[in-house]
């Protein structure tokens, strides 16, 4: 089976949610369903049939949770030599050579990546053209809006 890479924050991040969701949102969901089940007639009981809807929605994410938890290749990034070549899991300052503009980014795996928060996909455009680069290597980026350069200025391995 193949192995999915996952940085530390992200499966204590997925583990947190997975005992949510088994010791809290479960067992409210068990209790809501027996006092639906309590007034009565089940064809036309709408809070009976929410709480199953709700009971099933939970019962996925958590086996989809332990599927990904079962799969995933966790990386300590913090216990790598610090060095200046760009891996999975580091944090990485690149400068638009076009624009001036500098931009941070953590490459993370596919769950865990959220622009807003400058963490991409390992498997996105820009990671996989960063991922073996070292400080100071120019790489280029295609984007649907065009190629862009980029000058690698910092890594950081945090």
């Amino acid at each position: 089976m193949t192995k999915f890479p996952m940085t530390v924050e992200g499966a204590e991040k997925l583990r947190l949610e997975l005992e949510q969701l088994k010791k809290v949102d479960r067992p409210r969901i068990v209790t809501a369903i027996a006092e639906a089940r309590e007034h009565g007639d089940l064809k036309e009981n709408a809070e009976y049939h929410a709480a199953r809807e709700q009971q099933g929605f939970c019962e996925g994410r958590i086996q989809e949770i332990e599927g990904k938890l079962g799969n995933a290749q966790i990386i300590d990034i913090s216990k790598m030599p610090a060095g200046d070549k760009v891996i999975f899991g580091s944090t990485v300052d690149i400068l638009n050579l076009d624009t001036d503009q500098l931009q941070t980014y953590k490459i993370v795996g596919d769950d865990e990546a959220d622009v807003k928060a400058n963490m991409i996909s390992v498997s996105s455009p820009i990671a996989r053209a960063l991922i073996g680069k070292e400080v100071g290597d120019v790489v280029l980026v295609r984007t649907p809006a065009g190629e862009v350069e980029y000058e690698i200025d910092a890594v950081r391995y945090c």
